[in-house]
């Protein structure tokens, strides 16, 4: 039914309730007398009044919730854009290095040196370029969750060092953007806030399984016990000190996929002789 129907009907309904609930008390004060006929009628529409209600507050919430993830969406998507900024602003600088690459026979003779040459100057443009490394989250289908986890590596401590990896440019899952968000912002955070300057690895994957998200987030740690592990998601408990000490981010986390059944796994993971804790998240 056409929405300016259903309000148009709903309104003439609770005249209709109204009139009929005065009618009713008059009548009584006047004659005495209770027509069970017309209170019938009258609690009739009164149920439907409180439909009306229930229906008017489930689309209440329901516009709310996609008013949030607008602003998700205007938010965290910037980000994004300036990432492309960004790489085609770096269109001119490539092209200029390819020119200087392709000359480089010009003024230099010998085979074997200009293979050298071009690969040092090669490896050296690569290093110098971050954006590289983050260009498989502009592919992905969810440009909130892509906008939002480039916004938290371009400002996480310069010290850290963020790989990621995308195994699925397709990401589906049941759960509402803004809750997303809740969750895989809170593991970041916690990730980088765990990173020092020796510690500084930060490793992050996404893929999708079953029709569901996995999201994946290591980093790297000292030696940790897997009793403490076993603690991360108890209501209050924190590896933090001083005023970074909450315990409550991992815990609300956790809650928030169980409401969706969803998985959270912790595991430890030695890559490359080094230590890391690693996260694993399906919803």
């Amino acid at each position: 039914m056409v929405d300016w129907i259903k309000k148009f009907l709903y309104r003439i309904f609770c005249v209709l309730a109204l009139l009929v609930s005065v009618y009713l008390v008059v009548d009584f004060l006047i004659s005495g007398t209770f027509d069970y006929r017309i209170f019938i009628m009258f609690l009739l529409m009164v149920v439907i009044v409180f439909w009306g209600i229930a229906d008017w507050r489930k689309n209440y919430i329901l516009m709310q919730k996609k008013e949030t993830e607008l602003k998700l969406y205007q938010h965290y998507v910037q980000p994004l854009e300036e990432l492309v900024k960004e790489i085609r602003a770096k269109q001119h600088e490539f092209d200029n290095h390819l020119n200087a690459i392709l000359n480089m026979h010009l003024t230099v003779d010998n085979y074997e040196e200009l293979v050298e040459r071009q690969s040092e100057y090669i490896t050296e443009v690569i290093k110098d370029d971050d954006s590289r490394q983050y260009l498989p989250l502009l592919r992905i289908s969810d440009k909130v969750l892509a906008g939002f986890l480039y916004s938290k590596i371009v400002r996480s401590p310069s010290y850290v060092k963020t790989e990621v990896e995308v195994k699925s440019l397709e990401i589906i899952s049941g759960i509402s953007e803004h809750h997303l968000i809740e969750i895989v912002g809170t593991l970041v955070d916690n990730a980088y806030e765990a990173c020092t300057e020796e510690l500084n690895q930060v490793m992050m994957e996404l893929d999708s399984e079953d029709d569901r998200l996995v999201f994946i987030i290591k980093n790297q740690i000292n030696d940790i016990r897997m009793k403490n592990i076993d603690r991360f998601f108890e209501k209050g408990y924190s590896t933090k000190s001083g005023d970074r000490k909450h315990g409550l981010g991992l815990y609300n986390a956790k809650m928030l996929i169980k409401k969706y059944q969803g998985d959270i796994f912790v595991s430890m993971e030695n890559i490359n002789e080094k230590r890391y804790i690693c996260m694993r998240v399906v919803v």
